[in-house]
């Protein structure tokens, strides 16, 4: 079989879904509808075979676990009727063509972070993670009980795609570094990797943004292509090994204090699966949800231990006037956003509308919790 490039693959895909799309435009129009739902139902035993693209690098703890064993409970449930082919960043498309590959029907599947398509879907961030905003069950909260999900469906709409929570990083490190930063004068020059609006907050600070797939990270923070990364937290940081390459490891993550992975679906692909299977494919999407935060917490417990006994490592705390010039440069970020984009303006209400009602619950419970208790 002849082996497609990369610009034929995505050209394929899009001439797929040009004649999806024409279907279900028929389909709409009465008769024709009944008949396809008809042939969709009457044919119970029909077997899907999808393929998911990742931004993660091929067999990348965690992420690319989850997504995998999210591949394997939906073949399991279903019966054996949907099986997903999991690709990591690069073996299908590139890692970050994930986003283009799904919208198109390249690929029925994407996972990775809503804030790497911000050059494509400004607003999309928002669905990923805000400095200094919500952790995990707080942004949880709002993407599945508080409005969040039905925007998050609106500004993927024009993309024919549906977004999904399918992970939390919880409150990640602040990130390696080979100088230390002691006040904000050494934030001006800093040559780092950081996406989204943390990214936006370090370019106001003074620093110099470079954005690059997780697995070309170790090697540009090597060569001096970089001063600094973040990444995740410590289980994924020591296998990377950053500790081997980097001094001074910080904290706390006010970048991204709960980061959503997210899973992508092709909208017209979602919608032209039998309904059992929509919902075997959506709930499994959610066991990944939780899954995969659980994850983090026990591996980053686990692995903080080890990266502290390494030599010559030094862990340390971003000082006070560092986080609150990174605060005030957030809220100049955001609005800057907001009031260039009204769909962003709608989808950061909504977020600092539930935020307020969750910190307020927050200061009675975890806070005191924490402070007086444990």
């Amino acid at each position: 079989m002849k082996k497609l490039n990369r610009k034929e693959f995505l050209s394929k895909g899009t001439l797929a879904l040009a004649g999806s799309s024409l279907l279900l435009n028929a389909a709409c129009s009465g008769s024709e509808s009944e008949n396809s739902q008809s042939s969709i139902s009457s044919n119970p035993q029909k077997t899907y075979k999808w393929k998911m693209v990742t931004t993660w690098p091929p067999n990348f703890p965690i992420l690319g676990d989850g997504c995998k064993l999210m591949a394997q409970w939906v073949e399991k449930m279903s019966g054996g009727r949907l099986k997903i082919q999991v690709y990591g960043g690069g073996e299908l498309v590139p890692a970050l063509e994930a986003f283009d590959a799904v919208s198109s029907g390249a690929a029925e599947m994407a996972n990775g972070g809503a804030y790497y398509w911000a050059g494509k879907v400004p607003a999309a961030q928002f669905f990923a993670t805000v400095p200094f905003g919500m952790n995990a069950q707080q942004v949880n909260g709002w993407i599945l009980c508080g409005g969040g999900q039905e925007l998050w469906d609106e500004v993927y709409a024009p993309f024919n795609l549906r977004g999904f929570p399918a992970g939390n990083t919880g409150v990640q490190m602040g990130g390696w570094f080979n100088k230390p930063i002691n006040s904000l004068a050494d934030l001006k020059g800093l040559k780092m990797r950081i996406p989204g609006l943390g990214g936006k907050v370090m370019s106001k600070a003074g620093a110099t943004v470079i954005n690059v797939a997780g697995g070309e990270i170790y090697t540009n923070l090597e060569r001096g292509v970089i001063d600094a990364t973040e990444w995740l937290g410590p289980f994924h940081d020591y296998t990377m090994g950053f500790h081997k390459i980097a001094k001074y490891y910080y904290y706390p993550g006010w970048h991204e204090p709960g980061t959503v992975l997210e899973t992508l679906v092709n909208k017209s692909k979602l919608a032209a699966l039998p309904e059992d299977l929509q919902e075997i494919l959506v709930t499994a999407i959610m066991r990944q949800n939780t899954w995969t935060l659980a994850q983090f917490e026990s591996r980053n417990s686990e692995f903080l231990a080890k990266i502290m006994e390494e030599e010559g490592l030094e862990l340390r705390v971003f000082p006070d006037e560092v986080l609150a010039k990174l605060r005030e440069l957030t809220q100049e970020s955001i609005n800057e956003l907001v009031n260039s984009n009204p769909m962003a303006r709608k989808i950061y209400d909504s977020y600092s509308a539930y935020k307020q009602k969750a910190q307020a619950w927050s200061e009675l419970t975890e806070k005191i919790y924490y402070e007086k208790i444990q």
